[in-house]
């Protein structure tokens, strides 16, 4: 018997040319619904500063206004850089939201900086007046103590009773896209969220060390994967395509450095006719059928029964469409989006 397949989204909110960051933001919202009503299973929101072209700074702000206007979804962070915050501060933040939607909240990890600006690298850090020190795995086990209970006697040790949300709290999970993070994932049994859409080439080697890797704890007896996926659907693979050019062009630029709104597809269009549409990402675009197939083609080689799909068109139109298409395209060949 095949597993089924559950599909989730990775939203960025992507600023499009000629509107705002505030539009972005409410345009997650309403994709969120969107996903509620067609069957997605997860709904994360990402993480990053300090440029024009995304407006998800801010996950744990996000994550209550879609959590209140959906019903199924699990809801979270895609994810929270932990190296900008108090290990505690963010385990009371989505401890309140896990008391506020029970059984709903991911705690999505991570541990780059979000940002691919010095200066506002530098506006993030705790401590301006000494290198951000490379304290991750520390971070991240104080976190996971906050939520499992600490020893008698610790210094922290009346903390985890007290936190707001209880009974209630988040599931954690560790992202990357490296052999560092499935490592760590891994030793502390954790489920592991990879990003393909980051890193396509190296993706299933890492996916095997986190599962040979894997020790058991009391979250989780078994290795569980997810993987985010960079796809866009339409009613045909030209269309697709087309619609695919305002994410190639801003890829472009910001490979060489300059970070702008998501462009018009006319404009993108322009751009890309005297250059080579190569993004460095995987890129699964097409009609339903074919963006079906791949998808199931990259979760079976990952070995894995989630996808997050991420997506950024210049119209927000265009990009729920992309999600419409895609539950459909799954739910008549017995597979399933939700459960």
């Amino acid at each position: 018997m095949t597993t089924p397949l559950r599909l989730g989204v990775l939203d960025q909110s992507p600023i499009s040319e000629g509107s705002t960051g505030a539009q972005a933001l409410r345009n997650s919202v309403d994709l969120a619904r969107t996903a509620d009503a067609r069957g997605y299973h997860r709904y994360w929101v990402a993480e990053h500063h300090g440029g024009p072209m995304l407006a998800g700074t801010s996950p744990e702000a996000l994550i209550g206004p879609i959590a209140a206007v959906t019903s199924r979804l699990r809801v979270g962070s895609g994810g929270v850089m932990l190296p900008h915050y108090s290990p505690l501060k963010v385990t009371e933040t989505f401890s309140v939201l896990s008391g506020l939607y029970p059984g709903r909240i991911d705690l999505g990890l991570g541990r780059t900086d979000g940002s691919d600006d010095a200066v506002t690298n530098f506006a993030l850090r705790r401590d301006r007046n000494h290198p951000a020190p490379d304290d991750f795995g520390e971070q991240l086990t104080e976190l996971l103590a906050y939520l499992d209970g600490l020893p008698q006697g610790h210094l922290f040790e009346k903390l985890p009773a007290i936190l707001p949300g209880r009974p209630e709290q988040p599931e954690p999970w560790l992202l990357g896209s490296s052999a560092q993070s499935a490592v760590w994932a891994a030793e502390l049994g954790l489920p592991y969220a990879f990003g393909d859409f980051i890193n396509p080439g190296g993706g299933v080697p890492i996916a095997d060390l986190y599962r040979e890797r894997f020790v058991p704890s009391q979250r989780l007896a078994e290795p569980r994967l997810l993987v985010a996926v960079w796809a866009l659907c339409a009613d045909d693979d030209a269309a697709a395509d087309r619609l695919a050019s305002s994410a190639r062009m801003a890829s472009i630029r910001k490979r060489r450095g300059t970070v702008q709104p998501v462009p018009p597809v006319e404009t993108a269009l322009r751009f890309l006719a005297g250059h080579t549409p190569h993004t460095g990402k995987r890129m699964v675009l097409g009609g339903p059928a074919a963006v079906r197939d791949e998808l199931t083609a990259v979760a079976r080689d990952y070995g894995t029964d989630e996808l997050l799909l991420v997506c950024v068109t210049h119209e927000h139109a265009a990009r729920r469409r992309s999600y419409e298409l895609i539950a459909d395209a799954f739910s008549p060949s017995g597979l399933v989006v939700s459960g």
